[in-house]
């Protein structure tokens, strides 16, 4: 169901695993890009203050929606602690806004040429007259505007995206129409349509491209459900922890899973290997 697809916004932060946000380039197509999960970082709205004379009220606004300048920031603040803790990556999927709760979930629309990406807002800023969201290095290159420094964007709140994250943040419980999983789902995935088990057949050394693994089955459909690609959920126990591997194949060689792997990775999914069996 629709408020399905985005939970792992939520439970993949808290499980410590990737995040990945769609890029849409325009021509209805999407690619996938990596986040860092936002480990050590905490909710918060935060007090009203006060910088270069003006003040500024954060306040959960989840019908926030805004037409303004967007730049970015990278190495200057590479590593160090964004407003809510979390240490900040200029290479993930994140952003700076004045006065969103942190974490959120935002779409940026680039105006200029039609691209739209999903950031988790983690830090303050910016400062610079007109501006209303500094995003990461990584996501100005996905959007289109890293040479140029600024654009002209759209800021819209991703109203369910925020509220189940605030919820895996806080221990609130978490509305039935945002947070639901089949528990019991079907066999096999197909590329939005994520499912889970191991009853599935392939030859003894087969290669898979495995693109992530989870310790719950929410964070492996929702990355299932992105890739453009056919996938399988694999599920094992070790040592009595769960887990939900994501994998694309069998491939009968390993010329052809890496030409896969090579593939998955182009579209920004680094943690990407490959696994025999």
């Amino acid at each position: 169901m629709q408020g399905t697809k985005y939970l792992y916004l939520a439970s993949v932060l808290l499980l410590g695993a990737c995040a990945y946000g769609s890029v849409d380039l325009g021509n209805g197509k999407y690619t996938q890009a990596s986040a860092i999960t936002g480990q050590g970082g905490t909710y918060k709205v935060g007090n009203p203050y006060k910088i270069m004379g003006k003040w500024y009220y954060p306040k959960e606004d989840y019908s926030y929606s805004e037409v303004g300048t967007a730049s970015w920031y990278g190495k200057d603040f590479h590593a160090k602690k964004t407003a809510n803790g979390e240490k900040y990556d200029m290479n993930s999927l994140t952003a700076a806004h004045r006065t969103l709760p942190l974490p959120s979930i935002v779409k940026v629309t680039n105006l200029e040429n039609g691209r739209s990406l999903v950031l988790r807002v983690n830090d303050r800023g910016p400062y610079a007259k007109s501006r209303i969201i500094d995003v990461s290095k990584r996501a100005s290159q996905l959007l289109g505007f890293y040479t140029q420094g600024t654009t002209k964007v759209r800021v819209e709140v991703m109203e369910k995206e925020s509220k189940a994250l605030k919820a895996a943040l806080t221990g609130e419980p978490i509305e039935e129409n945002i947070y639901q999983v089949q528990e019991t789902a079907p066999i096999i995935t197909s590329a939005h349509e994520p499912m889970a088990q191991n009853n599935i057949s392939y030859p003894k050394g087969s290669y898979f491209v495995q693109v992530g693994s989870f310790s719950m089955k929410s964070g492996a459909q929702s990355i299932a459900s992105q890739l453009d690609v056919k996938s399988n959920i694999f599920y094992t126990n070790v040592n009595g922890q769960n887990f939900y591997r994501v994998r694309v194949g069998p491939f009968i060689d390993e010329q052809s899973a890496n030409k896969m792997l090579s593939d998955i990775r182009n579209k920004g999914i680094y943690d990407a290997k490959i696994v025999s069996d």
